[in-house]
């Protein structure tokens, strides 16, 4: 698509909207919905034209389609966008839709630490989609012992409590306060000196710059909102020649998981998780199934470890 077709799909305010939200961040069309206060079929209809010019693309994941920019876009087309997006977010209506998108933003992450707070304390009982002493005897094996690790999406550090008797560090990180309250008193009463939990995103974490040997994310990546952003922060603050080990869930079309686990994402293929290791700039990856669980949904649990 040449620059004047560009302008024309732009030149519609309901369209030029949608750019602008969507170079900030993927959304769901209901999100979309609530964040312009309009109708489905009206922000379809632009969304398919947006989707024709290729300009922005979509993704199923279970019932929802998830909307984002395009990522092949060519240099000149992105330098448009740019320049025409700073433009348009000094209008108030640009300003209203950057509040709304902030408010829905933040109810994710309500949403997501609500959850985790109502199951602390019993989230050794509850039942977690992939969690099985099969997937975490394979986990486990790729450890190293007397190592600085850090425990991404740790929730009570359950794999920590394992970790910490062996290595020189374990940091849990955790989004939810009462995960990070619970985590802490099973760490004194357990004796680790350690062990330490601080709260805090794995698509922010506090930590520096090459601080661990070790990151890992033990079905953590489908609760988070940005999984790419997450395996930056788990590259940013690895040494150099540090490992990531990740468990997850394999792809999926259990959509009751949305409500009943919180879970943001339906897993992952073994490709994706792969790309996205390459991209972030890891080496040495390897992605393979672990584990598939015999009743239904059959859950699949894939391992990925990879070197930076």
């Amino acid at each position: 698509m040449d620059t004047a077709d560009t302008l024309k799909l732009l030149s519609d305010s309901t369209r030029l909207r949608l750019v602008s939200l969507l170079t900030k961040e993927e959304l769901s069309v209901a999100e979309l919905q609530d964040i312009l206060n309009m109708g489905q079929s009206r922000i379809s209809s632009h969304l398919g034209l947006l989707r024709q010019g290729d300009l922005v693309e979509d993704r199923r994941d279970g019932k929802k389609s998830f909307y984002r920019l395009g990522r092949s876009l060519p240099a000149e087309t992105n330098d448009l966008l740019e320049v025409v997006c700073r433009s348009f977010d000094k209008q108030e209506e640009a300003i209203s839709d950057s509040q709304n998108l902030d408010r829905i933003l933040d109810q994710r992450r309500e949403l997501s630490e609500k959850f985790f707070n109502s199951v602390a304390e019993n989230l050794g009982k509850y039942t977690c989609p992939g969690r099985s002493w099969e997937a975490i005897g394979h986990f486990l094996l790729k450890l190293t012992p007397a190592i600085t690790i850090a425990d991404l999406g740790a929730g009570e550090g359950f794999i920590s409590q394992l970790l910490a008797r062996r290595a020189e560090t374990v940091h849990c990180i955790d989004n939810s306060k009462r995960m990070v309250e619970v985590g802490t008193d099973m760490a004194e009463k357990n004796g680790f000196t350690n062990l330490h939990y601080k709260h805090g995103d794995i698509e922010d974490v506090p930590l520096r710059d090459g601080e661990v040997d070790l990151s890992l994310l033990s079905q953590a990546l489908h609760h988070a909102r940005q999984p790419l952003q997450a395996l930056k922060e788990a590259h940013r603050i690895l040494k150099p020649g540090g490992q990531i080990v990740i468990i997850d869930l394999l792809e999926h079309q259990f959509d009751e998981a949305r409500e009943l686990y919180n879970d943001q994402w339906l897993g992952f293929s073994q490709n994706q998780i792969y790309r996205w290791l390459k991209e972030v700039g890891f080496g040495q990856v390897e992605v393979s199934i672990v584990a598939k669980e015999k009743d239904e949904p059959f859950f699949e649990t894939l391992l990925a470890s990879a070197v930076k």
